[in-house]
């Protein structure tokens, strides 16, 4: 029972290190904490955010200077999220088409 009762611990704990934040409701310090982001891209972010909401990752890339595709997917895997979704880059290895003549 005690093994169960520190496994069960040990996901919640994980899960909490995994959280999603929002780019949309995340104070400055929350955002200094995610790798990547310094006080100066957080500056950036909040200053755009003054102006209205980000609406998708798109509306975010290109209203804060200095963050692309690359730091988009980067932030996306620390888990940052705009508008509780995910970075998604354009295709995929899994949504690629396989030939059928060849063989795996």
């Amino acid at each position: 029972m005690l093994k169960k009762l520190f496994v069960i611990l040990s996901w919640l704990s994980a899960s909490a290190c995994f959280a999603a934040l929002d780019i949309n409701q995340a104070t400055e310090a929350e955002l200094d904490s995610v790798k990547g982001i310094g006080p100066g891209t957080s500056n950036r972010i909040l200053e755009e955010r003054q102006k209205g909401h980000f609406k998708d990752w798109k509306d975010f890339i290109t209203r804060v200077k200095g963050i692309g595709k690359g730091n988009a997917a980067r932030f996306s895997a620390e888990g940052v999220t705009v508008n509780g979704q995910p970075y998604a880059t354009g295709s995929t290895p899994a949504a690629t088409p396989r030939d059928p003549k060849k063989t795996p």
